[in-house]
């Protein structure tokens, strides 16, 4: 069957599709009526609670006699804050995600022999099996890297002769060779990409066992295999902040809700990824990058704050870029004042911008983050305040560092995987039982009627 063909709209499809609109919509005035808390948050941020973790913790408020009111952000990893994690790192040296990785899995910051040991387990699973690259990466490479990437983590449950194992110790297994092995089926998955659809040169390199998580992927991934100490810290820093955010973000909840049903990790990882995928959560450093090239070409005078302002409107009214009316990278389900991993993030991207001779672009983001919460509040109805999260800084980062828009959410993955890891183990650790919340039906009764007696 021709692609274009099976791929079409069809009327008939059009036709099926809005009967299928007008079955599913449900009158939002049930949804006040009955108290059910669309995606599962009150109108003041606050999530409902759906279950215990000890792997992390995201702080937005504080209490004043006896009351709950919005603070900074705070991001604890098993009670370390993150601030304290990035910033007792040694200056020259991009070893922090290994050490965090090792404090999610295990709830203890490792000595200088754990760490040593840890790392080099680490570089042990960092191999494919045999013409894994082959016959699985490089025949029908997907435009989509995180769709690669899934397929990539399903087919190696062929490759596990332990597969359905989960006890703890096979899973943490098979957890830790996924953590090492997200790098180089990520970036693979992209050249075989560039290389047969976009016609680039095909680079396979190997990663170097002495190299960090963040070394080796900017040496898999360059052609040249170079690379500065200053990028590789600041790409280790990005994935260290991306690694983990509770278990109520929709990714690590999928992970908890898959698991619970005593799936193979595979499975699980699979279905983390496909929620990460999708432009509401891993996806939205993407609409950043893309908002902002829009801007650069329509807003004439980057410093001028009128002009930024008008634009920044224009995307509010549905005037500009995708006609959503988001300003993309600003505001969070959480946050209200100040995200930690913004906050954190900026100083190392500053530095980064300099070396790369885009301080222009950086006044530009810097900008737009002290006018768009001020613009948002002026014309939305908010519920809390707002103010730039971690995707705002984050692709602009990755495109300093010649990441290739496709890889933007594969980073993210290669990340979040460690965070996935700790709450699959978390779950299968604790026995409970398989995740199952409520729904209330809003249907009635019908008396069925035989087909001869329907109106066609």
């Amino acid at each position: 069957m021709d692609h274009n063909s099976y791929c079409e709209i069809t009327p008939e499809i059009l036709k099926l599709a809005a009967m299928t609109e007008k079955a599913g919509i449900i009158d939002t005035e049930l949804f006040t009526k009955y108290e059910v808390k669309r995606g599962l948050r009150d109108l003041n941020g606050k999530g409902v609670l759906a279950g215990l973790t000890n792997i992390s913790d995201v702080r937005a408020t504080k209490m004043e006699n006896g009351v709950s009111v919005p603070d900074h952000g705070r991001l604890f990893y098993r009670g370390y804050d993150v601030k304290d994690l990035v910033g007792g790192l040694p200056r020259n040296e991009a070893f922090g995600f290994e050490e965090a990785t090792y404090l999610l899995l295990f709830d203890k910051l490792p000595d200088h022999d754990e760490l040593e040991s840890f790392k080099k387990m680490l570089a042990g699973y960092r191999t494919l099996p045999t013409s894994f690259v082959r016959d699985i990466i490089m025949k029908a490479p997907s435009r989509d890297m995180m769709n690669t990437l899934a397929r990539s983590v399903l087919t190696l449950y062929s490759y596990d002769d332990r597969a359905d194992d989960t006890s703890l110790p096979n899973v943490l297994r098979q957890c830790l060779q996924l953590i090492s092995l997200f790098p180089l089926l990520s970036i693979y998955g992209y050249q075989a990409y560039s290389h047969y659809h976009d016609g680039n040169s095909l680079y396979i390199h190997q990663p170097v066992e002495e190299l960090s998580t963040a070394e080796n992927i900017l040496h898999i991934l360059r052609p040249d295999s170079s690379y500065t100490p200053l990028e590789a810290k600041i790409l280790d820093i990005a994935l260290i902040l991306h690694m983990e955010h509770g278990g109520g973000n929709n990714s690590s909840f999928t992970t908890h809700v898959v698991t619970s049903s005593l799936t193979d990790t595979y499975s699980t990882i699979a279905a983390a990824i496909g929620s990460l995928k999708g432009p509401r959560h891993g996806g939205a450093n993407i609409k950043v990058v893309k908002m902002f090239e829009e801007m650069k070409q329509t807003v004439k005078d980057w410093t001028d704050e009128e002009e930024v302002a008008v634009y920044l409107r224009q995307l509010l009214h549905k005037e500009a870029f995708d006609h959503a009316g988001l300003i993309y990278g600003v505001g969070h389900a959480v946050y209200s004042k100040s995200d930690p991993r913004a906050v954190v993030f900026k100083s190392f991207v500053e530095k980064l911008s300099q070396e790369k001779g885009l301080e222009k672009e950086f006044a530009l983001y810097s900008l737009v983050e002290r006018l768009a919460p001020r613009i948002i509040e002026q014309e939305r109805q908010m519920y809390k305040g707002v103010s730039i999260n971690v995707d705002f800084y984050s692709g602009f980062v990755y495109d300093m560092l010649g990441l290739p828009l496709e890889l933007y959410t594969p980073i993210f993955a290669i990340a979040r995987i460690s965070g996935w890891s700790a709450h699959r183990l978390e779950e299968l650790a604790n026995n409970g039982k398989i995740i199952r919340p409520a729904y209330k039906t809003v249907c009635t009764d019908r008396d069925y009627i035989k087909i001869d007696k329907r109106d066609a």
